[in-house]
This record gives C-alpha cells, structure tokens and sequence, in this order.
C-alpha cells in the first residue's frame, strides 16, 4: 500500500496477514523449515526444469535455480521460520549467505556427482537427492549461527574481557 506524503509516494512495507502468523506459531519449527524448503525445492526444480528444457547445460542451469531457491527462502524462513536475530537485516543476509553457499555447495556437489555418473538420464532425481543431504546442513547452520540471537557481549568481574575463563560462558 502507497500512502501520500507531501505529494510524494511512500512504500509502506507489507507484512503478512495474521492468520499465517497464527499458523505458523502453532507449527515446530523444524516443521516450518521444510515447508518453506518444500517452496525452495519447487522453485528449483521449477526454474531448472524449464531452463534445461531449452538445452541449456544441466550444470550451469542448477546454479541458476539454486540462486532462485536462495532468494524465496530467505525471506520466507526470515517471516516465518526463525525469530528474529536483532541483527541488521544485512549482516542477518550475510550469514544466511554464507550458510546457504555451505549447504548448496554440498547439495550441489551431490549433484553433480549423480548427474555424472548413475542419473545422468534422470537431473531431476539427482536435484532432489541433493537436496535433501543439502537440507540436513542448512537447518543446523541456520539455527546455530544465522538466525542466532544476537546475545551481548559479557565482561567478567575481573575486567580481563569476555569470559575471563578463556572459555565459552555457560
């Protein structure tokens, strides 16, 4: 929705409707995970299987829909799977990236491997055994370190810095 200020249009940004709010509160949230993984997966098989089907390499395709997937579950894991972090929205990006360029690499090199060798015939069934390894990776990187809260840093009472101890705090 636009709204008009001084003549000049202003994007309000949207947000989605409370009912799926409410749905998605009452799922656990490895539940919420591979539904909107179930949303990646078909805009990867989607946006591979209609690429590929003009000729293109299947390798190359699969970086394509891979990039595609990428973007669509970001945002829908942001809104509805993980709390939010109380990271800047950016470096929150960043580290979905760098999760994401883990969990694709692994999901692409199983891939990869499949096409070359025993489904060639069949890229689809390769994309999707890739994926599921590839899945396994993401939700643990995900939770542990992209989507984890950001917590403050805590100096101990001697002040020698956080922790003091040397180690992680309890």
């Amino acid at each position: 929705m636009n709204v008009v200020d001084d003549g000049l249009a202003v994007a309000r940004p949207r947000r989605e409707p409370a009912w799926l709010d409410r749905l998605a509160a009452r799922l656990p949230r490895p539940l919420r995970f591979l539904g909107v993984g179930g949303l990646g997966l078909l805009t990867d098989l989607g946006v591979f299987t209609i690429v590929a089907a003009d000729g293109f390499d299947p390798l190359l395709v699969r970086l394509l829909s891979l990039a595609c997937a990428t973007v669509v579950t970001w945002r829908l894991n942001r809104a509805f799977t993980f709390d939010r972090t109380g990271r800047h929205q950016g470096h929150e990006a960043v580290r979905y990236a760098a999760v994401t360029a883990t969990a694709q690499g692994t999901s692409y090199a199983v891939f990869a491997a499949l096409v070359l060798t025993v489904l060639g015939g069949l890229p689809q069934a390769a994309l999707v055994l890739g994926a599921a390894v590839g899945a396994f990776v993401s939700y643990n990187g995900h939770r542990l370190f992209a989507f984890a809260r950001l917590r403050p840093l805590s100096f101990s009472a001697s002040g020698s810095g956080p922790g003091a101890g040397g180690g992680p705090e309890p």
